[in-house]
């Protein structure tokens, strides 16, 4: 009796989580993924911890952006079956990511790699998890200002666009009586609009946001992403498939899909809506942007034929109106994962989301160059523009040294719009050029700006008060300041700036005459032990010389060689004259005429400049005191 009345009880305990389930299910087919997570939740604490309802508990939250419960999820279901769907590891990956466990997501991606060898995904990834960690930092030479914009609400908000002075945006903020979006349990996203002005000081004032100025674009349903032609007149816009009487159409399925439109200004308001003839009731389109000259119009769908889960397309827009084939953009900027949001800058630098090259996780914005020829890899934008979040919908309003743009993300929640103000991190490297010996300050020095690879940046000269000047140095750099004047032996110092915008770095440079009373003095220039052959190291002094001949061409100097105590007398008379000879001889290859060295001369150890004479014990830095070389002027 017992053993029936639990069999009883088994069976409808299995009939009401089947129930449950399968009602769970038709709210996660259309989207209702609030209370779709919380029935197969509730199906979880009944005992059903099935593949279907662990993964479909991952999509949930993977859709809605909650990126630790996703991971959560698709880790219990990863973790318990062994055959899951490639598409779960992989959306378990970038949840991985978008909470930071590097490590942890390249495990599975090798997985991964394993189950879908031909996926175009993987071969953006990278094994060094060092790579997320940069993408993560912001770039040290930029600084980014980002800030959320005032009129943010507390639902989603985003896709901005600016147009003579307006900011287009999409947002759920609806009203009292508005439907709701059962996939966030919001409000259905209309288009606003709100006015901007740029204040002194390059701080942005937005005026109050209200729904665009139009009696036909708004519907009860989605509306999104816009794009305005150049002259102002014709806008086009994402919208819900909504039929003419205000009413969503769907697919064979149950789908609804999204479609582009446009709208003409007429007398200040978005009028006369017009579907564009590429649309289709069994897939979707939208997102729209413009090409800078407005003749080509790229957007994303979903259709038949492409790399991915959407893609980005081009269609040209002829003259008279009327539209070309939709192209597909190529796997250069397509994967098989999801593109989407396209944006192209006014340079034709195009911009656009996508979870299918290198991220951190979720939707990355991205930059491309195709546009213009270029079919390298698109670049990751990096921290702060991305997150571990969603980054999307990506406008930029100018191109000049300061860039003012807007991005959209859900970092904080939410959807919502940030503004950004990015310009180069640059530093100043200034001083003054002074005669080492008499410390007076030196006009006319030039003065030349080196970066790390030895490549001259910039070059200035010192004005009447020996000053110079570099403005404009990049962050977190090495450099180097070289100073040369004739008659002087140049001088440089390295300079090492850091990331503090705007700071001034001190280098003053002190160049030692070579020109001292009666002499020309360089430092003391060596030969190899019972050697008189020119080393290297002393032809690179021996240049000074040369320097100061050309620059004086009645000059005639004459050359004295001297050698320490140690060795016979006799040997190092010998020796020295040889050396003097030598280094006469260098002097003259340089192009010096030989009747401007009055003589070479060696004079041994006969001129001992201390104590150490033959049989005193002294240093080697005493004996090297004696072994030198002078270069008198006998004649100016």
């Amino acid at each position: 009796m017992k053993t029936r009345v639990l069999i009883l009880c088994f069976a409808i305990c299995s009939s009401g989580l089947f129930a449950q389930k399968k009602l769970a299910d038709k709210f996660f087919s259309n989207y209702g993924y609030i209370k779709a997570s919380e029935l197969y939740e509730e199906a979880v604490r009944k005992g059903d911890s099935s593949e279907h309802v662990l993964t479909r508990l991952g999509d949930c939250y993977y859709n809605n952006s909650n990126s630790e419960k996703a991971a959560l999820w698709y880790g219990k279901a990863v973790n318990k079956y062994s055959k899951v769907n490639p598409e779960v590891i992989y959306k378990y990956i970038q949840s991985l990511r978008s909470v930071g466990k590097y490590e942890e997501a390249n495990t599975w991606l090798n997985t991964f790699k394993e189950i879908q060898a031909g996926d175009s995904r993987i071969k953006y990834d990278a094994d060094d998890v060092s790579i997320y960690s940069q993408l993560a930092e912001s770039n040290p030479e930029l600084i980014v200002n980002v800030e959320a914009l005032p009129i943010n609400s507390g639902n989603s908000d985003f896709g901005s666009y600016i147009h003579n002075g307006k900011l287009y945006f999409a947002s759920a903020r609806g009203g009292e009586g508005n439907k709701t979006y059962t996939w966030n349990d919001e409000p259905f996203l209309d288009l606003y609009e709100v006015t901007v002005e740029k204040e002194e000081g390059g701080k942005l004032k937005f005026g109050s946001a209200g729904m665009i100025t139009s009696s036909k674009v708004n519907s009860d349903y989605h509306e999104a992403s816009v794009a305005i032609t150049n002259d102002g007149n014709t806008m086009y816009f994402t919208r819900d498939n909504v039929n003419s009487r205000n009413k969503l159409e769907y697919d064979k399925k149950g789908t609804t899909h999204l479609k582009i439109y446009k709208a003409t200004l007429e007398d200040g308001s978005w009028e006369n809506i017009k579907e564009l003839p590429f649309n289709d009731e069994v897939f979707s389109t939208g997102h729209p942007t413009l090409s800078p000259d407005n003749k080509k119009l790229y957007f994303v769908s979903d259709r038949d034929g492409g790399f991915g889960q959407t893609d980005i397309y081009v269609v040209d827009i002829n003259e008279d109106g009327s539209y070309g084939d939709p192209q597909n953009l190529g796997e250069s900027i397509n994967t098989a994962g999801r593109e989407m949001f396209p944006f192209v800058a006014k340079d034709s630098t195009l911009y656009f989301s996508t979870d299918g090259f290198l991220n951190l996780g979720l939707l990355d914005i991205f930059k491309s160059n195709i546009l213009k020829g270029d079919t390298s890899e698109p670049e990751n934008l990096g921290a702060p523009y991305n997150s571990g979040y969603d980054d999307f919908a990506f406008f930029i309003d100018s191109e000049d040294e300061h860039k003012f743009g807007y991005f959209s993300s859900n970092r904080d929640g939410n959807d919502d719009i940030y503004g950004f103000n990015a310009y180069k991190c640059t530093q100043t490297i200034e001083g003054i050029a002074r005669d080492a010996k008499t410390n007076d300050v030196l006009p006319d020095v030039e003065v030349r700006l080196i970066d790390k690879t030895g490549k001259v940046i910039a070059t200035v000269s010192t004005g009447s008060d020996g000053s110079y000047k570099f403005e404009d140095v990049e962050c977190n750099t090495t450099v180097t300041v070289v100073g040369t004047k004739p008659d002087y032996k140049e001088d440089q110092k390295m300079v090492i700036t850091d990331d503090e915008n705007d700071k001034v770095t001190k280098a003053d440079l002190n160049l030692i005459p070579l020109i001292q009373d009666n002499q020309i003095v360089i430092n003391p220039i060596f030969f190899d032990f019972d050697k008189w052959n020119i080393r290297t190291d002393a032809q690179y002094e021996l240049e000074n010389i040369v320097d100061v001949l050309r620059k004086h061409p009645n000059m005639v100097i004459k050359i004295e060689s001297h050698t320490d105590s140690r060795g016979s007398d006799r040997y190092n008379m010998k020796l020295s004259d040889r050396r003097a000879k030598s280094t006469r001889d260098y002097i003259i290859s340089r192009g010096i005429d030989e009747n401007r060295i009055e003589s070479a001369i060696g004079y041994g150890e006969s001129q001992l400049l201390n104590k150490c004479s033959n049989g005193v014990k002294c240093t080697k830095e005493e004996h090297q005191l004696n072994r030198r070389s002078y270069f008198y002027i006998v004649k100016e």
